[in-house]
């Protein structure tokens, strides 16, 4: 498989208002995307060893955000996470934070906010 020029950026979210609109605006942004439903559905993809950032859902159904993320770096994958959650939690966000996410932002973010996320993810 080809790797593309432009940066690719997966998004995986249970919820599927968020699957449909943020690749869309991930796109404007100039990053290639794909989203998946669950962590399981990312890890058996092919998109897995071509993704450069991860925007994550925290609480998913089955496998959660930082399930997969714990899992990823069992696997020795280095994919920079970007977590999204609907819990606005400081309490959360901190050990997400200190386990080498990006960022995790609080829904509904701003477009400002995810951009300079994936920017600081993909440098």
């Amino acid at each position: 498989m080809m790797k593309t020029q432009k940066p690719l950026v997966s998004v995986v979210d249970d919820d599927e208002s968020v699957r449909e609109a943020l690749p869309d605006l991930i796109r404007i942004f100039g990053f290639d995307v794909r989203a998946f439903s669950s962590a399981d559905e990312f890890l058996a993809s092919e998109w897995l060893k071509n993704t450069d950032c991860l925007v994550l859902d925290v609480a998913m159904p089955g496998m959660s955000g930082p399930e997969l993320q714990e899992e990823l770096a069992r696997r020795g994958e280095k994919i920079p996470i970007v977590f999204i959650t609907a819990h606005k939690d400081e309490s959360e966000r901190i050990p997400l934070l200190q386990s080498g996410a990006v960022d995790c932002l609080f829904k509904p973010f701003s477009d400002v906010a995810l951009q300079d996320a994936l920017d600081r993810a993909l440098r």
